[in-house]
């Protein structure tokens, strides 16, 4: 990125900043505004298209940014929230962003500041890179925002990348992601893979048909849709779908490769029971193990798989450790990242990262505590990709034969260790929760030593306190 760009997308990211505060200060939620902003700017862009291509646009005719952009008062709000109406209810890109729109800006006034602040500037033109960055910054601010609640539907930067490098999804391969949330692991993927190759059919397929993404809160879709498009993916037909991935439009397709942080705890109240759908699942209630066992029949066979899971996943018995076991006989489970608190939004949550291959049964799998005498918050001391640096290396990625591990009766706290397969399978239940970094100082003093040393402590404190007597005495 140039500097003019770097200089350009810093403008934008607070002009837009700048007309959330003041939505903020009018009671509108960030998540409101942000959902309003991507309405308009898809708007506009499509205007600036239709004028610099004289491509005809495919939006319905009085239902475009030109039907908009000179109205005021009631009129604006009336005319604005008719096209959001009819927009839903198209088909391919315009319906999947208009998904359940709604307008939550019930002021023309403030309605109209948005409209002027998207109207003053050109964003079709620019590189998709410069766009998406910008939208990318807005969601980032959007998940760090408490009250909304929007945190849950964004994994932080540095562990998706982390995630995707060792994954290494190829250019021609498909990538998914059953619960997707604002895309975040889609788009670092495309990253990851555009640079693989020159090939203009290779590109186009990456473009319109290597991703799929799914989230069941229409407001996600919404966001998660408009990110990819800002980075040219899904022009013509987005790849994230609104449903619920365990009951809904559940069908036949696989994908080479998985990548996930799916919703934990339980399913929400209306939910359709899964068991019921879904017969070939082992029944339970967890969100996580149901996501967990979704994954697992969509994976293609050699395919690869990064799923973030909550440690009752490694731990519990019942139906938890059927999938688990079913895991270990059906994939090869061969690496575990151990996650510290403090990177997500949602507090003192204990995860890991599974990485596991369809087609082999578990033998040794390898563990990398990143947890034990870690700490993280997310305002002070954010977990960076450097931080991960370490582990991404031990990783081996396509060369994991060549894996050392930096455990050892020498280094007994070494992050990186690896357990047999007599290890693994003789554990109760295949309980996989690995522990064995201990930080605390050990004390090898005797008894003697021992009380030796406190009555030296105890002499110092006498000593210090009649001086402090005498001092106090001469005060008087």
């Amino acid at each position: 990125m140039t500097e003019n760009q770097i200089k350009t997308e810093s403008a934008l990211i607070k002009k837009v900043g700048d007309i959330a505060n003041v939505m903020a200060a009018a009671g509108v939620s960030f998540t409101d505004y942000i959902t309003q902003l991507t309405y308009i700017l898809f708007l506009k862009m499509d205007d600036e298209k239709e004028e610099a291509t004289g491509i005809a646009s495919t939006i319905p005719d009085d239902y475009k940014w030109k039907n908009l952009v000179e109205l005021s008062g009631t009129d604006l709000i009336e005319k604005y929230e008719e096209i959001l109406k009819e927009l839903a209810k198209e088909d391919g890109l315009i319906g999947t962003i208009f998904t359940k729109a709604s307008n939550k800006i019930d002021s023309p006034v403030k309605l109209a500041k948005i409209i002027d602040m998207v109207n003053a500037e050109n964003w079709y033109m620019m590189e998709g890179d410069l766009k998406g960055a910008i939208y990318e910054s807005i969601l980032e601010k959007n998940g760090q925002d408490r009250k909304s609640g929007a945190g849950q539907y964004f994994t932080p930067r540095a562990l998706i990348k982390a995630m995707v490098d060792v994954a290494d999804p190829k250019i021609t391969e498909t990538v998914a992601d059953p619960a997707c949330g604002t895309g975040g692991f889609l788009l670092a993927a495309y990253e990851h893979m555009k640079t693989q190759s020159k090939d203009i059919a290779k590109q186009k397929f990456l473009k319109n048909n290597a991703f799929f993404g799914a989230d069941n809160t229409p407001l996600v879709v919404t966001l998660a849709s408009m990110n990819l498009y800002l980075h040219d993916i899904g022009t013509q037909k987005s790849p994230i779908n609104c449903q619920d991935s365990l009951t809904e439009n559940y069908d036949d397709a696989m994908y080479d490769v998985i990548l996930a942080n799916p919703p934990f705890g339980t399913r929400p109240q209306g939910s359709g029971e899964v068991s019921t759908i879904r017969t070939d699942f082992i029944k339970t209630s967890d969100n996580q193990v149901n996501f967990l066992q979704h994954i697992m029949s969509i994976v293609k066979t050699g395919g690869r798989v990064a799923v973030v899971l909550p440690d009752n996943v490694l731990t519990d018995g019942n139906a938890t450790a059927k999938v688990r076991e079913k895991l270990l006989k059906e994939f090869n489970l061969h690496t575990i990242l151990r996650l510290p608190t403090g990177i997500f939004y949602a507090g003192g949550v204990k995860t890991n990262v599974l990485f596991f291959e369809k087609g082999a049964q578990t033998k040794d799998i390898w563990v990398y505590d990143y947890r034990t005498g870690v700490k993280h918050t997310m305002a002070t001391k954010p977990m960076t990709r450097a931080h991960l640096d370490d582990f991404v290396e031990c990783y081996c990625s396509g060369h994991m034969a060549d894996r050392k591990a930096t455990y050892s009766e020498e280094n007994p706290n070494g992050r990186w260790r690896k357990f047999t397969q007599e290890e693994v399978y003789s554990r109760d239940q295949l309980k996989l929760d690995f522990k064995w970094i201990d930080l605390t100082e050990k004390d090898d003093r005797t008894i003697t030593e021992l009380l030796s040393d406190m009555q030296t402590k105890a002499n110092a404190i006498h000593d210090a306190v009649s001086k402090l007597q005498d001092i106090l005495g001469g005060l008087e």
